[in-house]
């Protein structure tokens, strides 16, 4: 292919509705910016045209003048992806494909794709490109992690039209990559480069200040905001003249740092997601999460409290030691401590993890190529006190029971303060969620 006219078609696909509904999952609207696509383009040579296509706002037009596909996915996306793939392929364009699904089935991607990339995009990305226009394209490229993050481009959001994100629109931006802790079911440490980076402060608060004025929010789109406290600490402080709002996720033990919280209001924090998995301590011992303090949950939430910070906890159910009477007494403590949101997870063994090698060694595992492949709450092991329905039951009911509006008008405030009326946007939300015929918890409109 010449150079001189070099055309990539960068998309981000959708996923299809369930296993036996191959409906296209579609969206009129986001509330979340994407990062990927934007990140992607930047980090592309000036002598390719990029077009970036989010498949579910907008529809993939397969006769369009393009050299070179590049698909970003999820596990969850990838029967999508693949058949995306098969349509280009079958035309004569050059299909490459990466992501998180990537790393952990990079030879089954390879199968659908011309090639695919494993790992970060910053050490292979220009390779791939290049050696897809030379007509030398490998089947795998693998890279190795970045030692640091420094200058990093920023995103081509000018390739987006922001319009479909609405008035309200939230910029997905990251300030760090990979995380500190070891937990027994969590793989997101690998395909984010394994060992904690963090970007230098004085280059992340350039980016945000070029777009502060694109949007009204911000979130942080990494394992744990506050991986190495003082650089987490340091990066708020730059925040704090950006008079921005933002949200993100850090460990529970910060919760209980008075001055990180100080300095977390005052540089505009409005919602933190926490994940603190169990409400017995046993049970996060055998999780690996022995720095959650199940005995000091209720001084964390009133230290949110008092700085009218909104959170949400996110919670695993079906190890095989926990008390039958979990579901009821988790549902007691969060309506008693009126916690504004909370995520009901079964316990999922991804693939890469420990938990994954324990499970199916022990033959737990239903179909291990099936995990995260369709959405919804869907339960992929054999539990040892239930069935794999009722399992899936019990979470369903957790969520119809937490975001009923019996529920919502005990835990929530009334909405006098922006933190107050995100926890009921966020509730009405799960609520539809909760009670849709799929029950799916996917958050597919950010």
């Amino acid at each position: 292919m010449s150079k001189a006219d070099l055309k990539l078609l960068i998309i981000q696909p959708s996923h299809y509705r369930s296993k036996t509904d191959r409906t296209i999952f579609k969206t009129k609207r986001r509330q979340m910016v994407p990062l990927a696509l934007p990140y992607l383009a930047a980090l592309t040579p000036r002598e390719w045209t990029v077009t970036l296509l989010d498949e579910q706002l907008e529809d993939i037009n397969f006769e369009v003048p393009v050299d070179v596909v590049a698909l970003s996915a999820w596990t969850l996306h990838s029967p999508r992806a693949y058949d995306i793939a098969a349509e280009f392929r079958r035309r004569g364009v050059k299909v490459i494909m990466g992501g998180p699904h990537v790393f952990f089935y990079a030879e089954e991607a390879a199968e659908h794709c011309d090639a695919v990339g494993v790992g970060e995009a910053e050490p292979i990305w220009r390779t791939m490109l290049e050696d897809a226009a030379a007509d030398r394209l490998q089947k795998i490229y693998r890279a190795t992690p970045l030692k640091e993050l420094n200058d990093l481009p920023p995103p081509r959001y000018d390739l987006l039209d922001l319009k479909k994100f609405g008035p309200f629109r939230t910029f997905a931006v990251q300030s760090s990559r990979g995380c500190p802790f070891v937990c027994d079911f969590c793989s997101e440490r690998f395909y984010l480069g394994g060992r904690f980076r963090w970007r230098p402060v004085d280059q992340m608060v350039a980016e945000l200040e070029r777009i502060k004025d694109k949007g009204s929010h911000f979130f942080f789109g990494e394992s744990n905001f506050g991986g190495k406290k003082s650089r987490a600490m340091e990066l708020m402080e730059g925040l704090v003249p950006l008079r921005i709002r933002w949200s993100t996720l850090w460990s529970s033990n910060l919760c209980l740092d008075t001055n990180f919280l100080d300095l977390a209001q005052r540089s505009g924090v409005m919602h933190v997601n926490i994940g603190i998995e169990s409400i017995d301590e046993e049970m996060l011992q055998g999780m690996k999460k022995g720095w959650n303090k199940a005995s000091r949950y209720g001084e964390m939430f009133d230290n949110l409290r008092r700085r009218d910070i909104s959170y949400s906890l996110n919670f695993i159910f079906g190890y095989d030691d926990e008390h039958p009477d979990v579901y009821e007494a988790t549902l007691s403590f969060l309506e008693a401590h009126k916690v504004p949101a909370a995520y009901f997870n079964i316990l999922t063994p991804t693939k890469g993890t420990a938990l994954f090698e324990r499970m199916k060694k022990a033959g737990r595992i239903i179909d291990p190529e099936d995990i995260d492949r369709w959405p919804g709450q869907v339960c992929h092991i054999w539990p040892k006190n239930c069935t794999p329905g009722q399992m899936e039951q019990r979470i369903q009911g957790m969520y119809r029971k937490f975001y009923s509006m019996r529920s919502m008008v005990h835990r929530l405030p009334f909405p006098r303060t922006r933190s107050d009326m995100s926890s009921w946007i966020l509730n009405m939300t799960e609520r539809r969620m909760a009670f849709s015929s799929t029950g799916n918890n996917d958050f597919d409109i950010y």
